[in-house]
């Protein structure tokens, strides 16, 4: 009986043996398999780090003013007797404006003119009673003065007569009228606004460490958002010789052509300084960046590591699929940003290829081929469109 027990017992051993053997081998074949398995590849798009040269600049904010501008006021009482322009209209020098009521001054004037020609008259003849001793000096004198004062007089009130009538004092845009008919006007009283556009300043600061960089005749160039224009070009015309105790800044005005007008005194504007020495710049696409609080990134295209010693993969013939492509992140510093690139300060090199869409998506190591058909357009200057 004991015997029988003991078989059994080494007959059941056996079994177990047997089968955990198979699962072993199971288990090791599977391992080995899973260690041969290379995911599946992904497809991105890839461009190379460029070298580029970029002109140096200084960019700031800023605002537009007239070259000149006045609010044309009222430089005598009296009532307004006639309007000869229109609000927003293009005046020239000269231009009648507004006429008020000269009646006193005009009935005044002819008797004036009558009192100096007649001072004129007698003192044409006392010079000549001078010459024959039939008059003294003193009565030479005397009708001297009172051809002076009537000839005051007539200037007065021509003047008076000039004044109330307003003109422009200089070529430009009109604003909005500020005066009726039959309105009372006190000396001082606003009539309208007048600003010459063309050309047109742009005021603007920067700060006392770019006061080497800055000299007069600089190219700035201005735009503004709002109007959708090309930027305007001109030229700076003065740097201020002191630099404002509050902000540290310095103040400089450009001049600028406005032929169209579309340029506002007191429009807020987005000003570059074009600097005379450009710079040799790394560039990479922005959408190649992937942004993060602990350091920007993107992702670097590398032949993939292969085999015990980590060798990359090499084609044997021509024939042969290309090797295998990973993924490494590497961390960058950005500066400056035009258009749709973007310059890298360090941890690129020139010829390296990124990661150019979709790196929100990918991972450090991860396998991948290029395949750029579905590469955006990247410009330099690009036109974003309404539609």
């Amino acid at each position: 009986m004991k015997k029988r027990i003991f078989i059994a017992l080494i007959g059941v051993l056996v079994l177990g043996g047997a089968l955990a053997g198979i699962k072993y081998l199971q288990i090791d074949k599977m391992m080995a398999q899973s260690a041969q398995h290379r995911p599946q590849a992904q497809a991105v798009t890839a461009t190379a780090v460029e070298q580029e040269t970029w002109e140096q600049t200084l960019t700031v904010v800023g605002s537009l003013s007239a070259v000149q501008g006045v609010t044309v006021a009222a430089e005598l009482p009296g009532k307004v007797v006639e309007i000869d322009f229109t609000s927003g209209a293009d005046v020239a020098a000269g231009a009648l404006l507004v006429r008020q009521d000269a009646t006193t001054e005009e009935a005044l004037l002819p008797g004036a003119e009558a009192t100096l020609k007649l001072a004129e008259t007698r003192l044409a003849r006392v010079e000549r009673l001078l010459a024959d001793d039939a008059v003294s000096q003193s009565e030479v004198d005397e009708a001297l003065a009172q051809r002076q004062q009537a000839l005051a007089e007539v200037k007065n009130l021509r003047a008076t007569l000039a004044k109330k009538q307003v003109r422009a004092p200089f070529s430009g845009r009109l604003g909005i009228r500020q005066v009726n008919l039959g309105q009372m006007l006190e000396a001082g009283n606003e009539i309208v606004v007048l600003q010459s556009l063309d050309p047109i300043y742009v005021d603007f600061k920067v700060p006392q460490q770019q006061l080497p960089l800055l000299k007069e005749g600089l190219e700035v160039r201005v735009t503004t958002e709002e109007l959708k224009t090309e930027p305007r070009v001109g030229k700076v015309t003065t740097i201020s010789p002191k630099v404002d105790e509050t902000t540290r800044n310095i103040p400089v005005q450009g001049l600028l052509h406005n032929p169209d007008q579309h340029l506002r005194p007191g429009m807020y504007v987005d000003v570059t300084v074009v600097l005379p020495e450009p710079k040799d710049v790394l560039v990479i696409p922005i959408t190649a960046i992937l942004y993060a609080p602990f350091g920007n990134s993107v992702f670097v295209i590398e032949p993939a590591e292969t085999g015990q010693d980590g060798a990359p993969a090499q084609a044997k013939d021509a024939s042969a699929e290309p090797p295998p492509l990973q993924l490494r992140q590497q961390f960058v510093r950005i500066g400056e940003k035009r258009g749709d690139f973007a310059e890298v300060l360090s941890g690129l090199k020139n010829g390296e290829r990124v990661v150019t869409t979709g790196v929100f998506k990918l991972r450090n190591g991860q396998p991948v081929k290029i395949d750029n058909s579905l590469q955006p357009d990247f410009e330099r200057n690009p036109k974003p469109s309404n539609k």
